[in-house]
């Protein structure tokens, strides 16, 4: 798709200083710990390695792979956890990180997933939430958005456009 049908959302200088006011809130809640922030691959990649920078205190870092869109314009209704940690989780206080909650079901999933493996605690951290989203609660939300898919930081269509500096809304 190209470029002329993005619309501008959040510009760099921006989602720094969203990066930003997020990390100072976890360095907050996690003083004197190591968290284990685990990026929900592929769309957070980008925002986690900002945000592990941007972060004071220590933390590990972890990948999982789950899969909703794929190649299509709209999400499967189930989510499939493509890839497995390789941290044992038991007894961790865990950060899952988004680059965006949408409908919370990839989240969720993660969330249940990880859940189930017997870490001390899990707090969800996104930097975008849809504003319908329904479900999880998300501990750590860098801005709301309303309708419209969107592109960069990160975030694709369709395998692309993730390597864009900003945040943009695709203009169908």
């Amino acid at each position: 798709m190209p470029q002329e049908h993005f619309k501008p959302f959040l510009s760099p200088a921006v989602i720094k200083e969203t990066v930003g006011s997020i990390a100072e809130r976890i360095d907050e809640d996690y003083a004197g710990k190591t968290p284990l922030l685990v990026g929900v691959l592929k769309g957070a990649f980008v925002f986690l390695s900002d945000l592990a920078r941007a972060l004071k205190a220590d933390a590990e870092i972890e990948f999982i792979q789950a899969a909703s869109y794929g190649k299509r314009d709209s999400p499967a209704s189930e989510v499939l956890i493509t890839g497995e940690i390789g941290t044992d989780v038991r007894g961790r206080d865990i950060i899952i990180v988004e680059g965006i909650i949408d409908r919370g079901t990839t989240a969720r999933a993660v969330f249940d997933y990880l859940s189930s493996k017997g870490p001390a605690s899990i707090k969800v951290c996104s930097l975008l939430v849809r504003d319908s989203h329904s479900g999880l609660a998300v501990d750590y939300a860098g801005r709301t958005i309303g309708p419209g898919f969107v592109v960069g930081y990160g975030m694709d269509y369709k395998g692309l456009h993730r390597n864009l500096p900003g945040v943009f809304i695709v203009d169908k």
